[in-house]
């Protein structure tokens, strides 16, 4: 095998199917990139049995072949050559030979037979939608995913096509992240992806109109950007039904501007340290907000207008849980929804209905 092709473009290419590649296998050769050169164009393909990402870029093919290198021993060395354009070479001994204007470099190289096949996918069952939209929606719900493995499928997006919406959700049992984007699409279908190759995916698409077609089979799913392929293996078991969690009525609601209240409850929290929960006491009234917190380090008030309909509320929550929603939101007036002192409140935007969060709130005993 023996190609030909530019540093720069090799160095994107192989950033980009490193994201597959977590060195926790416990198969050596999975700690490899596979490199296919053939018809004018360089293969390269890592994997974790879970996720794999093959993506294809322009080479000078002089001759055929393919093989397995060392993915973070290749990626550094090839990130650190002179930009130019590089040559690699198999030699005997399972050895590689890169050249790169004056530097010279070989690498020992694996059996590519070795190498488990991508999943064969049929892709016939076709989503297609703006990049830029699926980074925004992976981007707004994947924070809500469930970190630790009691329930393996919260850990996990549920990808959700229904009355001709796309809908993304997370939840981990303190709170619920519902995107939506209306799709021209009739399916129905739902499958849980680990949210820990979302936020792979999300890395690697791009903030423009160019479009993703994404293809669904029992048990994975494929992510088609053109020159790059990803798949992954979804999760298996039942998704929480999340509409039955969402409240749709409430005795209070109120209008406010996003970024203050993120600045009010962030400079509250700093004083919030007590334990892990980082209390926030709410106390909302005559369109006024009272937000404090104390502890032994001090005592934080802060005050924010709002409109408001509805009975006064006293309720405390995690400030941790409210920043995180307020980040990821996009819109500069919110609305904020109450039940009771205990039951979850839910935040939307004012003016575009693309996203519901909920928030289950902290009991705190009345003195």
């Amino acid at each position: 095998m023996k190609f030909k092709c530019g540093k720069t473009i090799l160095q994107e290419a192989i950033s980009t199917v490193q994201k597959a590649v977590t060195g926790k296998s416990t198969m050596a050769i999975l700690e490899g990139i596979l490199l296919i050169a053939k018809n004018n164009e360089l293969t390269l393909i890592g994997s974790d049995i879970d996720l794999s990402i093959e993506t294809k870029i322009k080479a000078e093919i002089i001759e055929e072949g393919s093989i397995v290198v060392d993915s973070r021993l290749f990626g550094d060395l090839i990130k650190k050559l002179p930009n130019a354009d590089v040559e690699l070479t198999t030699q005997e001994n399972s050895a590689i030979e890169i050249v790169c204007q004056k530097s010279r470099a070989t690498l020992i190289h694996m059996n590519p037979e070795d190498f488990p096949s991508l999943p064969r996918i049929n892709e016939n069952m076709i989503l297609s939608v703006s990049q830029k939209i699926l980074k925004n929606m992976i981007k707004g719900t994947i924070f809500a995913a469930a970190q630790d493995e009691t329930r393996p499928i919260l850990t996990g997006v549920l990808f959700e096509i229904k009355d001709r919406n796309l809908n993304l959700v997370a939840l981990d049992g303190i709170r619920v992240a519902l995107r939506s984007e209306s799709v021209d699409n009739d399916n129905t279908i739902s499958a849980v992806i680990p949210a820990k190759t979302l936020n792979e995916v999300a890395k690697i698409l791009e903030e423009g109109e160019e479009t993703v077609n994404i293809t669904f089979t029992p048990n994975h799913i494929l992510f088609n950007l053109g020159e790059t392929k990803i798949i992954s293996r979804l999760l298996e078991g039942q998704f929480i039904r999340y509409e039955s969690i969402i409240p749709d009525e409430y005795n209070l609601k109120i209008v406010l501007k996003r970024d203050e209240m993120l600045n009010c409850i962030e400079r509250a929290s700093l004083m919030a340290k007590e334990g892990n929960t980082s209390l926030v006491k709410l106390d909302i009234q005559d369109d006024m907000m009272v937000i404090t917190s104390n502890s032994q380090l001090g005592k934080s008030r802060e005050e924010l207008n709002v409109m408001m309909q509805g009975e006064s509320l006293q309720i405390a929550f995690n400030s941790k849980y409210v920043i995180d929603v307020l980040k990821i939101m996009e819109e500069d007036e919110i609305v904020m929804e109450f039940s009771s002192s205990v039951s979850p409140c839910v935040v939307k935007n004012k003016d575009i209905n693309n996203c519901t969060y909920l928030v289950v709130p902290v009991r705190i005993m009345r003195g």
